[in-house]
């Protein structure tokens, strides 16, 4: 199964912490099919002098989605990630690893919801999203991904 993951940290040596979180997802969760360039974005949902780095990953993985989530929940605290944002309440973060997509499949329980039910208004996942996968097609609201999103959000620059 092709599963999609968006990456971000904003603290710390953000493009190490990106490649770690990178590396380990590969250890637990499957093979890293592809990996898109790193992104500079304005903090979204909150306001910080620290930008954003940002990426997404396209990872193979044979585990059940609720696996994948621990394990990916398990990399964050190993990477000092102390909690999860709460609502919409965001804060600085070491690293945020959110799955996004689970092949197409469609999930809503308390602890996972597939897809990210935000994914589409975030340009800093889209954009990523869409260089590694350009084709991919939302499961719900049953379009590309890339024209989910206004083009008017945070998008600062590319590494």
């Amino acid at each position: 199964m092709y599963v999609y993951f968006s990456l971000g940290t904003n603290l710390g040596d953000k493009e190490h912490n990106l490649r770690l979180a990178v590396r380990k997802i590969e250890e637990r969760v499957g093979k890293v099919i592809s990996l898109s360039a790193f992104y500079t974005t304005a903090p979204w949902g909150f306001s910080s002098e620290h930008t954003f780095l940002n990426a997404a990953a396209c990872v193979e993985t044979l585990l059940p989605p609720l696996s994948v989530l621990h394990f990916t929940q398990e990399i964050e605290r190993e990477m000092g990630r102390t909690h999860k944002s709460v609502g919409r309440v965001y804060s600085d973060r070491v690293i945020d690893i959110d799955l996004l997509l689970y092949g197409d499949q469609v999930l809503d329980t308390p602890e996972l919801k597939l897809p990210h039910p935000l994914m589409h208004e975030r340009r800093f996942v889209l954009e990523p999203l869409a260089e590694i996968a350009p084709d991919l097609v939302h499961p719900v609201l049953k379009k590309k991904c890339w024209n989910c999103c206004e083009k008017n959000s945070i998008f600062v620059s590319m590494h």
